[in-house]
Parts: structure tokens; sequence; C-alpha cells
């Protein structure tokens, strides 16, 4: 139960929490005139979750904007939970990926099976079925007895929850590199498919319209999770445990089908998953989208502990959530859906026409700030960028061709290396045939699904030479392109679509700005 009493709006500036939230001084300042006031403990939570790398990009933004988003196909970019291409016979393919990098650092279990759950919920969101899903990771040497416990720890974690909620596992890439001793990456990706009538979008529409939280309860697992994924990694970093959320894929699967049963109702207007930031950002991203506002009665939020703070609740990351906003009157329609699949569904606010987020709590406003602050004025940053003095290094060695003496002993040699060798023992734990749509299952250049009652499939594969970005960053990220391209032709397939999922340090750093720079 929590017994603390809140610092005062007063004591948020002087003592300077905001800090430990991740706002900078200059970043507190503009929220205090923002709102023409100091903020209070609350509404500085939801600024510094919202304004962190995590969900703002505030750092990487202006080097994202580069890339191609617009296309024939595309039927939706970026801004969405997921990105949506046209496959043709008013069909399309859904698909985002998705990093879970410092969680699994401390709680590998968890952290990657946390990362599965989300990482599903962006694409049945959309109102799109996941039909499929594949991994980029990244660890220490295995020599390394913690890299090997974080190894089969996040490998299980991904096979736990993704056979436990019957999504195949069907392809995947796993690198080791003495870097990521201590900080592995674990990048979860999911493919889904969708019929383009039922595409939904995050949107809270129409003034008055309910708004309802469904599926699990709030707790204070995942507290902070989107400002803790923004920080560099650290000794003190464990002590975070609790920014890592809890997964229960059997409560995700029965969300998955309500959901999908939800999408054809003409009585939904939005739907968004309460990923990072929780209700934070599915609020205010929801709002913010459609141009108006929501108001909100954290009373009525289901809670699994008890004496949770306003803070508390806006901030949590518990899993298997959404947020969804109805048509007024039909409410009930909705609750019937989720009462069929054993889920909880309430009303907890409604839409507004003044562009803010208001919170109310055991009577009184906690929080009332504009959503659009929230959601789209967190400052962009260009950083300052710096060749780093090792690239310099490289580019004067003179090239160099190794000498082989035995190439039976070479070959041999180099398929005993981790990075190389079979991959055989991590897929073999996920169930890649579920759903028994998989045509070409892990080990190939790129996984095969078909797609049920027509002549089409869809080729999938997640590609990256990590050395090559590090000793190249441009011509690393050109490579990494062609390597997936390559790997879908290779099996037969069209390149339609590519989804980045950019995995560096620091970004405050010159030199790795720098590497961001020149890889995108």
């Amino acid at each position: 139960m929590s017994l603390h009493r809140e610092p005062t709006a007063e004591q948020v500036k002087e003592d300077k929490i905001y800090q430990e939230m991740g706002l900078t001084d200059e970043e507190f300042e503009m929220v205090e005139s923002t709102l023409g006031r100091l903020p209070n403990y609350t509404e500085t939570g939801l600024f510094s979750v919202m304004w962190s790398e995590h969900c703002s990009y505030k750092n990487s933004k202006v080097l994202l904007r580069k890339f191609p988003t617009d296309g024939e196909k595309v039927l939706q970019g970026p801004g969405e939970g997921a990105g949506i291409i046209d496959i043709g016979d008013e069909q399309a393919v859904v698909f985002k990926i998705e990093s879970h990098n410092h969680p699994s650092a401390i709680e590998p279990y968890q952290g990657a099976a946390t990362g599965v759950g989300g990482i599903l919920r962006d694409v049945f969101s959309m109102g799109a079925r996941p039909i499929s899903l594949l991994n980029s990771l990244r660890f220490g040497e295995l020599t390394s007895p913690k890299v090997r416990y974080l190894f089969e720890e996040v490998v299980a974690g991904i096979a736990g929850y993704g056979n436990c909620i019957g999504v195949p596992t069907v392809g995947g890439e796993v690198q080791f590199d003495p870097c990521y001793e201590g900080n592995p990456l674990v990048n979860a990706m999911c493919v889904g498919l969708i019929n383009h009538k039922d595409i939904q979008k995050g949107q809270a529409k129409g003034v008055g319209n309910t708004v309802m939280y469904v599926g699990a309860t709030t707790g204070r697992d995942g507290i902070h999770g989107a400002t803790f994924a923004s920080e560099d990694l650290s000794e003190t970093s464990e002590e975070k445990r609790s920014a890592v959320q809890v997964g229960d894929p059997f409560m995700e699967k029965l969300l998955l089908e309500a959901c999908l049963e939800l999408i054809k109702s003409d009585a939904l207007v939005g739907i968004q998953d309460m990923g990072a930031a929780g209700l934070t950002s599915s609020s205010a991203e929801m709002a913010s989208k459609a141009g108006s506002g929501i108001e909100m009665d954290l009373d009525k939020i289901p809670q699994r502990e008890k004496g949770m703070t306003a803070y508390e609740m806006m901030l949590s990351e518990s899993q298997e959530r959404m947020l969804i906003v109805v048509k007024k009157g039909r409410e009930q329609e909705i609750k019937e859906i989720f009462d069929r699949w054993g889920l909880l569904s309430v009303e907890v606010g409604r839409v507004t026409d003044d562009k803010r987020l208001r919170l109310l709590h055991q009577g009184k406003v906690v929080a009332d700030v504009p959503v659009d602050a929230l959601a789209e004025d967190a400052p962009v940053y260009h950083k300052p960028s710096k060749m780093p003095a090792y690239y310099e290094e490289f580019q004067q060695q003179e090239q160099w061709i190794p000498t082989i003496n035995d190439v039976k002993d070479t070959f041999l040699h180099l398929l005993a290396q981790p990075t190389i060798a079979s991959k055989e023992w991590v897929y073999d734990q996920y169930d890649y045939m579920v759903q028994t749509n998989t045509v070409v299952s892990p080990g190939s250049d790129a996984a095969v699904v078909r797609i049920r009652d027509t002549k089409k499939a869809l080729a999938m594969t997640t590609d990256c030479n990590s050395r090559y970005l590090y000793l190249d960053p441009e011509v690393g990220g050109k490579i990494a392109i062609a390597e997936a391209a390559r790997n879908i032709v290779c099996s037969g397939g069209l390149p339609l679509g590519v989804t980045d999922c950019l995995n560096y340090g620091n970004p405050e750093k010159p030199e790795i700005f720098w590497q961001l720079e020149k890889s995108t």
C-alpha cells in the first residue's frame, strides 16, 4: 500500500525531483511555461514519460524523418501502433518491431516475454490477427556464465509467451559479441493480417463519447518503464527491477480474441494499447490525434493493489490492457463482448472538446494539461555529431586479405562460432507450426507463412550485421537493408516494406549520435 505523501509542486521544483524522473532543468522550465504554473507531482510524471526518448524520439526524430514512409502500397505509415502494407484483394499485412533491451538485461525472462506481449498488442490493436512472430537478439560471449543465463532466459521468455498465446515464432537472428556483455539487445517483431475494412486507429473522436478501460488490472509493475528504457544501464539499474512488467499470455489471448470481435462493432471509435507510459500515452495520444481531450476518473481504474496514487496509475505499464473509445449509449454492447471473454471492461471517462487531459482522483482534479503538450510538443534536439577516433583509425588501415592455409580447418572453425553456428537450440524452443500456416520454418533465408484461402504467402525476415555498422555505420546501414531484401528475394518473395528497430547507445554522446546519423 502506498503510504507516502507526494511532494508539493514547490518541492518538485526546489528539490529538483523532476531530474529523478528524467527531465532536464530546461525541459522542466518548458513544462512550467506551457502550463503557466508549476506542475504538480503527477503532472511532472506525465511529462517525464511522454518526453522520454522512448516515447517522444526527441533525440532521433530529426533523423527518422529522413526515412521514406509513403508508397503505392502503404496504407499506414508511422504514427499508429503498427505499419500497414496493401497485399491486394482488400487484404493487408500489419507489422512492427520493438526493443525490450533494458528490461531483459535485469529480468531476462519477463523482459523478453513482455516484449513479445507488447508487440502483439500493437498489431491486434490495429484490428489485425497476429500470424507470426520474429526476433533479433544480441548477447555477449557464451563463455560468460552471466551471458549464458541471459541467453537462456530471454529465449525461454520469448518461447513462453509466444507458445502460450498460440502465435508461431517463425524467424529471427542471434549474434554474439563482447560489447553486449552486460546489455543484451532483445527485439521482438509481430506480423498480422487484416482486411482493409477492419483497420482501426487509436483516436478519441466524438465529444461525449465514452472512454473505456479493458483487459487486466493495473498494478505497480512497470512504473517509469519508458524513462528507464531511455536511460543508460549502470550498476544501479538492478534496483529498477520494478520497472519491468510481468506478462500473462493467457490473459493476452483472451484480450486478443475480444479485441478482434470488438472491431466488428460499429460502436467502436478508437482503440490503443497501454504500452510504454501506460494510461498516460494511450489517453494523451488518442486525444491529440483526434484534436480532442479526455477526462478520466481514476477512482474507476481497476487496481490490483491498494492505495495506488494517480501518479502510479497513470505511469504503470501493467500488461494486457487497452484503452478504447465507444459511441455514447453503446457501452453495454462492448461490455457484453468482454464479459464473454471473462475480461474487465469499465467506463472510466469521456471525450471532451478542450484538448486537455484532465484526471480526477478522490474527488479532486489531480492533473489538467494540454494533450498536445504531452503527445506532440516534446522538445526536438539535433545533438552534436562527432566522428569517433576509432573510425578514423579504421579508415587509415591498409586493406587486409587473410591468408588461408587450411580451407577445411578454417571452415570448421568458422562454423563453430556461435554467431554462425546453427541456431536450432533456439528455435526448437519456439512453436513455429502453431496455426499450421508455416510453409518455410526457421533456419532458412526467410520464413514463409501462407495466407489461408488464397494463393498468396508472406515472406519475412529480420537481418543486420552489427559489426558492419560499427566499422562503417553508413555502409553497414545499407548492407542491413540489402541483406534483408536478398533474403526475401531468395525465398521467392517480392520486398514490399521495411520496419526498423534501431538500437544505439546514448545519443547525447557526439560519437554515438554520429553513428545514428550515418546509419539512418
